[in-house]
């Protein structure tokens, strides 16, 4: 075959269905490589990142790399129909993409249909040869990736939800590294085990990969010290709870400094609404070299609806500004815009009962508009070949139609403001220009804290608080000296966020995409999903002059639509090589 020059690391991704055995009975999931979790990546800054995903699954699949930058990499992204069409049962597609001014934590997980409840794993950047991380050398390291476990199909799942508008079932437990912990029925022999020697001190890289729920982790009588967030460094925060989002990654350092014993890791939800959620606790345990303890301590956690814990947590992080890759935060603002995002109504699809309140379905509303996916062409082939028309608009609205009590339990239901408009509005962004985003929480339909994600991008997190921005006393609260980055955030419960960046990515022509979980319990469901009542701020196409934009069309294995007939090409293929 021949063969060509790769500069970085090559991985290998068959997607396969997989049964394994958990809660007392099988099930057939969808995986990477038989694992569960997936396989590791692991490269440099400065890597070239090429993977091969082989799709043998009976569903469509496409992978995302969540919190990579994708410089000039926008075709590798992954979202389902913004920047790719799916790969195809039987079919092939090849990422590459270059890794770029970021070290850490961060992950990989399918952007298509909820497959992304079973298909992820870590994504771990180490430094440069020759440099150090920002923070004392562990012994060891260990991922703590933290999931959701059905004992159903989650296709049948969705399926379900897509049909009666309510939203999923609960799941059956929560994971750590795949396994429940022994706190669940026929769980106690897969428990995850850590060992540790006492006095040293280890990394350990936590990741919220759960489809549906933020999550307290707490490791019986230990602190952990925080050293950085969505692979973005900050000041040393010691803490003994953890507080993370679905998406999210947070890096801690654990000193084993207790007596020799056995001590369980435990996590379970911070559920700010109070609907039917799974209140349930995973469990792993760390054990002391040497113990002779058999029964593991266990951690109090917080009570699930511990609001005051987890706003303390996430807001009292700070970046590390003399770490690598930090910039100051940007003074001058090119657009500002205030996004209302949460909850709404739009009436039952046709030949279904909805089961939501009045009779309709869930559809997650940013400005009231809930964003659908396009099904013809990607948005991205549509903004390269110029062919928009009647795949997306540039209109998007800067700011709600209606100004009103966003956050008065009063309105919860007023149909004049719950009903959100179906469209793929997207709004356009200048090369380098510099956008503020007040992140407004609203309770139309229940009030929650909403995550939000960035693609492509970090961004500073500059406040955060309850009930209604004020746009006068909002900015006197804002960190413009050490904020938080991020490419993930929760907008506090009933409450607000700010966040700004700097839209100098242009991604191949430039996609920023904004995914909010809809996050009315039990539909919390992060990133893209074929749903309306999932959605994101929209597709952000950077202008056109941009000096960097993209002049070359989709790589040669791209798993596109034909453009002539708007029909699936039979044609996807990797490019040869000596190492599938």
């Amino acid at each position: 075959m021949e063969k060509y020059q790769i500069l970085g690391r090559m991985y290998g991704f068959r997607v396969q269905n997989l049964t394994l055995t958990r809660l007392c009975q099988q099930e057939v999931i969808t995986a990477v490589n038989g694992e569960f979790p997936g396989p590791t990546i692991e490269v440099h800054e400065g890597d070239t990142l090429v993977v091969h995903v082989f799709n043998e699954s009976p569903y469509n699949v496409t992978i995302h790399w969540h919190g990579v930058f994708q410089l000039r990499s926008g075709w590798a992204d992954g979202p389902e129909y913004v920047t790719q069409c799916p790969i195809l049962p039987g079919n092939k597609y090849t990422y590459r993409f270059d890794i770029t001014g970021q070290e850490g934590t961060l992950w990989w997980h399918a952007h298509s249909q909820w497959l992304r409840a079973t298909v992820y794993g870590a994504l771990i950047i180490r430094p440069r040869n020759g440099h150090l991380y920002s923070f004392p050398k562990p012994l060891e390291e260990f991922q703590i990736l933290l999931g959701e476990w059905w004992n159903s199909s989650i296709i049948e799942i969705e399926n379900q939800a897509l049909s009666d508008g309510h939203g999923p079932n609960i799941s059956n437990a929560f994971t750590i590294n795949g396994q429940p912990g022994d706190l669940y029925d026929c769980s106690s022999d897969g428990t995850y085990r850590l060992k540790v020697i006492q006095g040293e001190t280890y990394l350990l890289r936590i990741i919220n990969a759960a489809l549906n729920n933020q999550l307290f982790f707490k490791i019986a009588n230990h602190t952990m010290t925080v050293v950085a967030v969505d692979a973005c460094y900050t000041n040393p925060l010691v803490s003994d709870i953890v507080v993370i989002a679905p998406g999210q990654t947070v890096d801690v350092l654990l000193t084993a400094d207790q007596p020799l014993a056995s001590y369980y890791m435990a996590a379970h939800p911070y559920d700010s609404l109070g609907f039917e959620y799974d209140k349930t606790t995973t469990t792993g345990i760390i054990i002391y070299e040497n113990t002779t303890s058999s029964s593991p301590l266990m951690p109090i956690l917080p009570a699930f609806n511990d609001t005051a814990t987890a706003f303390k947590f996430y807001s009292n992080l700070t970046s590390l500004v003399n770490g690598p890759f930090w910039a100051p935060v940007p003074l001058k603002i090119d657009k500002h815009m205030f996004v209302m995002e949460g909850l709404g109504l739009v009436p039952c699809g046709a030949n279904n009962t909805c089961t939501a309140f009045l009779g309709m379905q869930f559809a997650a509303s940013m400005n009231n508009e809930s964003f659908e996916l396009p099904t013809k062409l990607s948005m991205l082939e549509a903004s390269f070949y110029n062919l928009t028309s009647g795949i997306y608009t540039t209109d998007f609205p800067d700011y709600p139609p209606l100004v009103f009590n966003y956050t008065d339990k009063s309105n919860s239901l007023n149909i004049s403001l719950v009903i959100p408009s179906r469209s793929t509005r997207v709004t356009k962004l200048k090369f380098n220009s510099t956008v503020q985003i007040v992140f407004q929480n609203t309770a139309l339909v229940g009030v929650e804290n909403h995550p939000i994600h960035l693609h492509g991008h970090n961004f500073y997190v500059l406040a955060q608080g309850f009930g209604n921005y004020d746009d006068v006393i909002g900015p006197k609260m804002f960190n413009l000296i050490n904020p938080q980055k991020r490419s993930t955030y929760g907008v506090p419960v009933g409450g607000w966020a700010v966040i700004r960046f700097t839209a100098n990515n242009p991604e191949e022509q430039g996609n920023i995409n904004f995914a909010v979980a809809t996050y009315l319990r039990p539909l919390k469901l992060l990133d893209l999903l074929p749903l309306s009542t999932s959605k994101l701020l929209d597709l952000l196409p950077l202008d056109a002059a941009s000096p960097t934009t993209m002049d070359e069309p989709p790589p040669p294995p791209y798993p596109l639509f034909s453009l002539l007939h708007l029909k699936q090409s039979p044609f996807i293929a990797t490019r040869p090589t000596n190492n599938p």
